[in-house]
């Protein structure tokens, strides 16, 4: 089974996890993506009735498309249920999220939802963190100031590496839908998740970063013989 195909899998007995009536988080990137197919099949198919708070511009157009009803955070601040990929699935459902630029969003929402599942392909599960590079979330202004600040506090902790901006294919920075950089660290092993979150959030002009802790609740993970669950 191939990867994309996996991701389908999770995705759809995620959408099954919907009742009608639900305040969803809707989030960014190819799992996701599939998700939100899943979810428009439902509510055509079925008649669900549900209302959507997307992540990202892109997640935002892909559900316009599909004519799924949605609302932002502000005017919907408490939602049931949030369904989201990840880059990385840790011990204890830890996770690396951000890859598609999405971080802070995803963050905001996961945190105003009553229930988070997390749904990827089996390549994403992991003993340790790290392997995938974690992004940070940081201001343009004086981010190379940030970006030396963060390799402060890396070298502190112990990780022989340096923040990286990332740059796109035109080789811009790539800047989020607040405007913001990325900064991406190859860690390659993540010793205490815990105390790198707490020291980068620390840092003045660091917005948020990758690590998703301590909110995932369940995870559905896509494999060549079926959805595996896993609980928090």
């Amino acid at each position: 089974m191939s990867a994309d195909a996996e991701k389908r899998s999770a995705a759809r007995a995620a959408a099954r996890h919907v009742q009608s009536g639900m305040r969803l988080g809707l989030g960014t990137g190819s799992t996701a993506a599939h998700f939100l197919d899943a979810l428009a099949e439902r509510c055509r198919d079925e008649g669900l009735q549900c209302v959507g708070v997307p992540t990202s511009q892109a997640t935002e157009a892909q559900a316009h498309r599909l004519g799924l009803s949605l609302t932002t955070l502000d005017a919907c601040p408490e939602l049931d249920l949030t369904v989201d990929g990840a880059d990385q699935i840790g011990p204890g459902l830890s996770l690396i999220k951000g890859g598609g630029a999405a971080l802070l969003r995803e963050k905001l929402v996961w945190e105003a939802s009553a229930r988070r599942i997390v749904i990827a392909d089996s390549a994403k599960r992991v003993d340790q963190l790290g392997a995938f590079p974690l992004p940070v979330e940081v201001v343009a202004f004086g981010h190379l100031t940030t970006a030396a600040r963060i390799g402060q506090v890396l070298h502190d902790l112990g990780y022989a590496t340096a923040p990286a901006l990332r740059l796109g294919k035109d080789g811009e920075a790539v800047r989020t839908d607040s405007g913001h950089l990325i900064y991406d660290l190859a860690l390659l092993a993540i010793t205490d998740e815990h105390r790198l979150a707490l020291s980068l959030k620390a840092i003045t002009g660091v917005v948020d970063h990758g690590l998703f802790l301590g909110l995932a609740d369940l995870a559905l993970i896509g494999t060549p013989s079926g959805v595996e669950t896993r609980s928090a």
